[in-house]
């Protein structure tokens, strides 16, 4: 198949019947569609990483209760529905509702409501109160069409999002948006069904105050793949689409999803589950024939680097972390850490459960959110040096995969005595983000515990074992790869092991010496 043949990729756009219509790409969600809107809930929720295909979802809710029947054909859903009954679709996106003081967001809640109203032939009647509009679009789309009435609501917490880390106007907009929702349960008999996406969980006391029988889904095993693409969906509906990248790259197939595995795979949002692939990294892959940082380079939420900060959340905190589900699937006006936040905004994801401990095991899903989550972190160590820190990182790592490690190490002692230190742990973290960079370029492992950092680079032809001491000397650091036994637990691996020694000087602020020794050599 050419890639004439093709279908277009639907970078950025998220609504249904344009993507049907327009020939672009869909991956078949109409089954969970169907089974949604055939369960014993009215009310569900359900909470995924920004531009994780909620809207598209949301999209294709709003033109099966219209009962398009047309734009269905050869999906899932065509031969699971049989009535195709058409419902007054009231779609609600607070998308848009970011960045605004109450009066705006009062306005622009005005101004969704307005569009809502002409779309439905519904003639407003006149009232400053948001949630008495709401109320009324509702029971007049009842009354003029016989039947009762869907609301779609996406983002409903954007507005909410810029303001987490703010005391004072958290509250303010909660209000707001709580007054607004408000309607959802007293209009119940009129409501056929309700469907509300989100990044964070907000707790129903604080939105939803009187609406306690929504249903989260976020973490049911049936919707698991509801949003994302899934290993077995790139396989069978885009198995001609991974072909032509392939030839694109000149490289095999296998060989190519296995980097798209890499760089994009790696999202679950229960356990057992599928792995998920990042969709609007994927889409952007397939359609530029690269494979970037897509997700992440599409913009770092300020309210994520903000609440790091409120934490004071070093990086090394972040991967790799055990909590029960109410640690981590919790309302996040409620925290008293940042695992719910990085969970569900996409930066930690579920890697494993134990049955027995009930602990889930989160981190970091994939290269693209390591790599880029480090680099937005970094300014905070290098300040105006971070471009001489990403181009010494770059410099590094072409060494090193070179087998060049002096050099590696000498380019290193060079940058890190420009750089200016705030605070003790200072060059720690530092050290640790700039190590993990290197995994933009090389398989990399860094931990830190009790304040050191030990780092494990793997290249084409080598494995590097990197012992980084303070105040010491390179022959200490050198001791203690051997005490810890590194050589022989990776002897296995296939690949020559290198022991590296490291010291890092407070006082000179850089390296001072270091000692680099390949397994087997004295």
């Amino acid at each position: 198949m050419t890639q004439q043949t093709l279908k277009f990729y639907p970078v950025g756009i998220q609504t249904f019947s344009e993507l049907i219509r327009n020939n672009y790409l869909y991956i078949d969600k109409t089954a969970y569609v169907y089974r949604m809107t055939h369960s014993a809930s009215k009310y569900m929720f359900l909470s995924r990483p920004r531009r994780f295909g909620k809207s598209l979802l949301t999209s294709t809710l709003h033109a099966y209760f219209e009962g398009r029947k047309e734009l269905f054909q050869g999906l899932a859903i065509e031969q699971l529905e049989t009535e195709w009954v058409q419902y007054p679709v009231i779609h609600l996106d607070i998308s848009l509702g970011k960045h605004k003081d109450a009066d705006a967001l009062n306005r622009y809640l005005h101004s969704i409501l307005e569009d809502n109203e002409k779309r439905l032939g519904i003639i407003s009647r006149e009232t400053i109160d948001t949630n008495v509009r709401l109320k009324n679009l509702i029971m007049d789309s009842y009354t003029q069409t016989g039947k009762q009435v869907v609301v779609l609501i996406d983002e409903y917490d954007a507005p909410l999002l810029d303001v987490m880390h703010e005391d004072e106007n958290l509250p303010v907009l909660r209000n707001i948006m709580r007054n607004f929702y408000s309607p959802l349960k007293a209009c119940d008999p009129y409501l056929r069904f309700v469907f509300l996406t989100g990044i964070t969980k907000f707790s129903q006391l604080s939105i939803f105050s009187e609406l306690n029988n929504i249903q989260n889904i976020s973490m049911l095993k049936e919707y698991a793949a509801i949003c994302g693409i899934t290993e077995e969906e790139i396989r069978t509906q885009m198995d001609a689409d991974l072909e032509a990248f392939a030839a694109e790259l000149n490289t095999s197939k296998e060989s190519l999803f296995q980097k798209l595995k890499e760089q994009y795979d790696g999202y679950h949002f229960t356990w057992p589950s599928p792995d998920i692939y990042n969709p609007y990294s994927l889409m952007n892959a397939f359609n530029e024939k690269e494979l970037k940082s897509y997700w992440f380079g599409s913009g770092t939420p300020t309210y994520l680097i903000e609440m790091l900060r409120k934490y004071h959340i070093s990086p090394s905190e972040i991967g790799r972390q055990e909590a029960f589900a109410a640690d981590f699937d919790a309302p996040t006006e409620r925290m008293t850490n940042i695992i719910p936040l990085l969970y569900q905004s996409g930066y930690l994801t579920i890697k494993h459960y134990d049955a027995e401990t009930e602990l889930y095991l989160l981190d970091m899903p994939n290269k693209e959110i390591r790599i880029g989550l480090f680099r937005s972190l970094l300014p905070n160590y290098l300040h105006s040096r971070t471009p001489m820190g990403n181009a010494t990182v770059a410099k590094m790592s072409v060494a090193i995969r070179r087998g060049q490690m002096d050099e590696a190490l000498w380019l290193l002692q060079a940058f890190l005595s420009t750089v200016p230190y705030d605070y003790e742990g200072h060059y720690q973290q530092m050290l640790y983000v700039i190590f993990s960079l290197m995994g933009y370029y090389v398989d990399v492992e860094v931990r830190t515990p009790r304040g050191r950092v030990d780092v494990g680079l793997r290249t084409a032809d080598s494995l590097y074992i990197i012992e980084v001491k303070l105040d010491q000397s390179a022959e200490v650091a050198m001791q203690q790869i051997d005490l810890k036994n590194y050589p022989e637990r990776f002897a296995l691996c296939g690949l020559p092991v290198v022991k590296v020694g490291i010291n890092f000087d407070q006082e000179k602020r850089t390296l001072t010496d270091w000692k680099i020794t390949p397994v087997g050599e004295s």
